[in-house]
């Protein structure tokens, strides 16, 4: 028979041991939601060769930490686990749209639905920093078509139904989200205003520099051919003539 104090030390290599564990496995994640987080601010700075290599980096601690939920699932599965997953999608996604225009799936990066659809209307706020990027460049057509990407994604949450209401924290991400499009979509509605208001502006200016420049050089004409007709003078002539 296990005298008590057998029993205790057991239990205490337990708890030593997942302790070990629980530290180790927070640094990992810590790292992974780090490491997305690089990535997406990569892309943003048109490095995206950079942010490939950082997601895979990502990747890596994402599947080691999906191996040791199988032994220590009451470890892994936590709320900062969740946290970057949800950082981890986002950044897949984000990459994923800019590289090939298209939505990579929950089952291509293994990511649970919960924390892809999480992951995925963050990519909303993305979005609006390309947009606002592109209007400094003076590139409205390519911000209004980030702003319909911002709109798809908030439209296609919304269109959950039920589901929309079984998703811990959607509600305040997509609340936030319709605040973000309709403030990008404000910034974009200024600029079209305001590059259409220009190029009326030096429309106009041109319009009423072209009569001037012309009636200008009339006058100098005039003049030039008045000067090539003026009277002889007649005391020189008459010199000449002696």
């Amino acid at each position: 028979m296990s005298t008590l104090k057998a029993v205790l030390e057991e239990i205490k290599q337990d708890v030593m041991q997942k302790n070990k564990i629980r530290e180790d496995t927070h640094e990992d994640m810590r790292k992974a939601t780090s490491l997305s987080k690089q990535a997406i601010l990569l892309i943003h700075q048109k490095k995206q060769i950079e942010a490939e290599k950082m997601v895979k980096c990502a990747t890596e601690k994402i599947v080691n930490l999906q191996k040791l939920a199988k032994q220590h699932p009451d470890i892994i599965y936590c709320g900062m686990f969740s946290d970057a997953l949800q950082e981890y999608a986002e950044a897949n996604i984000f990459l994923t749209l800019i590289k090939e225009n298209r939505f990579i799936t929950p089952k291509e990066i293994n990511v649970p639905p919960i924390e892809y659809t999480l992951g995925l209307a963050d990519v909303v706020g993305e979005f609006r920093r390309l947009s606002l990027d592109t209007l400094r460049e003076g590139n409205t057509e390519r911000g209004e078509e980030y702003l319909k990407g911002m709109d798809e994604i908030f439209i296609e949450l919304l269109a959950l139904d039920e589901a929309y209401m079984l998703v811990p924290g959607l509600r305040r991400k997509t609340d936030v989200a319709r605040k973000i499009i309709e403030t990008t979509r404000g910034d974009i509605t200024q600029e079209v205003r305001r590059k259409a208001l220009e190029d009326y502006l030096r429309h106009f200016s041109q319009t009423q520099i072209e009569p001037i420049k012309s009636r200008k050089t009339k006058k100098v004409k005039n003049k030039a051919s008045k000067n090539t007709h003026k009277p002889l003078n007649m005391k020189g002539n008459l010199k000449r003539e002696k």
